[in-house]
């Protein structure tokens, strides 16, 4: 069974929408006001001014490595991240650790590692998943290229923009 629902009759005010037009006028001179006292700030002068102080702890920015305090590689090639990516960004070439090294306990080293940064979704799945901690999501938003090539980032410069991680290391760990 249909029910008809009558419409409301407007006043020759409402249907020239005269109460919705003053009430938006309203509210734009109220912030412009506040703008023009300096109680509110309306933009951000970006290239000088920057949210960086202001970001949330759970903010996910782009993937970088980190190497330990003495400067060696954390990453032990386990590819582990290159599975877990959902768009499959990220790229692992392994290299085998010879075997008359003191640390040929860990079998392997990236040889290459590239991280596409178009495909990246920021999910930060393959931080959760490395067993070394050797892959972390910086507080980075400002994330730009020219070319797509410039958008892939390689191990140097992944290990540039990750800086120095000190912490647990089982891959140096002689114990482990």
């Amino acid at each position: 069974m249909a029910y008809i629902v009558p419409r409301p009759k407007l006043t020759f005010a409402e249907k020239m929408y005269l109460p919705s037009i003053v009430a938006g006028m309203a509210i734009t001179f109220k912030h412009l006001k506040r703008m023009l006292k300096g109680e509110t700030k309306v933009v951000m002068q970006y290239p000088e001014e920057k949210w960086d102080s202001n970001m949330p702890e759970h903010y996910r920015g782009a993937p970088t490595l980190v190497k330990d305090d003495h400067g060696r590689e954390r990453c032990v090639a386990c590819q582990l991240c290159e599975f877990i990516c959902p768009p499959r960004a990220i790229t692992i070439s392994p290299g085998e650790i010879p075997a008359e090294n003191k640390f040929a306990k860990v079998e392997k080293y990236p040889v290459e590692f590239k991280i596409d940064m178009i495909r990246c979704i920021y999910c930060g799945m393959c931080e959760e998943v490395c067993p070394e901690q050797a892959i972390f999501l910086r507080k980075d938003y400002a994330i730009t290229g020219t070319s797509r090539a410039e958008m892939v980032n390689d191990k140097e410069k992944l290990y540039e923009m990750g800086g120095v991680f000190d912490g647990l290391i089982h891959k140096w760990n002689p114990k482990k």
